[in-house]
């Protein structure tokens, strides 16, 4: 049994294979049809694809006009790439409070990190499910702030019966490996604003404007590049094992849930275990399932002679030295950082694999 599983779907290999055979392997038709698919099925407004998550971030952050002296507000539960992404735009990163319940950003504790250097928030889709975004965005809009959502864990997960990257002004996705839809390695930036979307097509190559610049008898493209830019957009390559695999995505959400059920109702009353709240106006995308474990390392070792792997993902990540530190009052992360574990949930799971890990579980540690 694998605590993650790589899905690529057999229409990704033959798609790849077809755009072998074309010889044209960077950014083209192949990047534009994958960006519909994202938009048409999965609900993503204008997305723009990227090369990993991280650039998504990244590229939200330059378009949202964060920089130098500016701080960001982020919860420290989530991955490295979120804070740094801050850094990289010689901003601050300000680590709020989570709900120890969710492993979600308290708005609560996002209203006492704002001063007046503030410029965006970065919620985190712990695991896939959706932060409080009503009250979130409420809190943005009263203080004229700029909300980018890290939902690189939360493609296909709900809120409020809106699929995430409909909500907030950036969403940044990744298709990484491991992901629920993966490209190899990826990402895409849903803007709600159009001349957003435009601004970051024109930034993810250069700040070459593709689009409007004028061919040439030269062999080069006529253009002038206006912005600082990067490399940082998707090959055609990667885009069509996203196509394949895009495909398989409302399967592998349907098998997750049906897994994630399975746990809640036969974990809900186990000594020393704790489940996470699941409200019911949202829908998680289940990339993760974590919980709650007094004595977790006892734990661990238990589901190890089982056979079952467990992982806590991620740790805080204000523990780095590059972010300053362990942040001083964070409560509900602090419990949380002691107590939190996941165990398996992917398509790759049999129901005799569920049954054992089940059975591992109630077996105690």
């Amino acid at each position: 049994m694998d605590f993650f599983q790589t899905s690529i779907s057999r229409k990704a290999i033959t798609n790849v294979i077809e755009v072998l055979g074309t010889g044209w392997l960077s950014e083209g038709k192949v990047v534009k049809r994958f960006e519909n698919a994202l938009a048409n099925e999965c609900g993503i407004v204008n997305p723009v694809t990227v090369n990993s998550g991280t650039a998504a971030l990244h590229m939200a952050l330059v378009v949202a006009g964060v920089k130098s002296g500016d701080e960001v507000i982020l919860p420290a539960q989530t991955f490295v790439a979120t804070g740094i992404a801050i850094l990289m735009q010689g901003a601050t990163p300000v680590f709020s409070d989570i709900q120890d319940t969710t492993g979600n950003i308290s708005p609560e504790s996002i209203k006492k990190k704002i001063t007046e250097k503030t410029k965006a928030i970065i919620p985190v889709h712990w695991g896939g499910y959706p932060c409080d975004m009503d009250e979130i965005n409420f809190i943005a809009k009263e203080k004229n702030l700029i909300v980018i959502e890290d939902a690189a864990h939360a493609l296909g997960a709900l809120y409020k019966n809106r699929p995430t990257g409909s909500t907030s002004r950036f969403t940044a996705f990744s298709f990484q490996a491991i992901k629920l839809l993966t490209t190899g390695d990826g990402g895409a930036l849903a803007c709600l604003e159009e001349k957003d979307a435009s601004r970051a097509e024109i930034l993810r190559w250069f700040g070459i404007d593709r689009v409007n610049s004028k061919p040439s008898v030269l062999g080069e493209r006529e253009y002038d590049i206006c912005e600082y830019g990067y490399k940082y957009h998707l090959n055609d390559l990667a885009a069509a094992v996203g196509l394949g695999n895009i495909e398989t995505l409302n399967r592998q959400l349907e098998r997750r849930r049906e897994i994630a059920c399975r746990y809640r109702d036969a974990l809900k009353k186990i000594a020393g275990l704790e489940l996470l709240d699941y409200q019911n106006d949202r829908v998680s995308s289940f990339w993760l399932f974590t919980i709650l474990v007094e004595k977790r390392k006892d734990f661990i070792l238990s589901m190890k002679r089982h056979r079952v792997p467990t992982s806590v993902v991620h740790l805080r990540i204000d523990k780095n030295s590059i972010f300053g530190g362990i942040t001083p009052g964070l409560t509900g992360q602090k419990r949380f950082d002691r107590m939190q574990v996941s165990i398996p949930i992917h398509t790759g799971l049999s129901d005799d694999d569920v049954e054992l890990v089940l059975k591992s579980v109630k077996g105690g540690w």
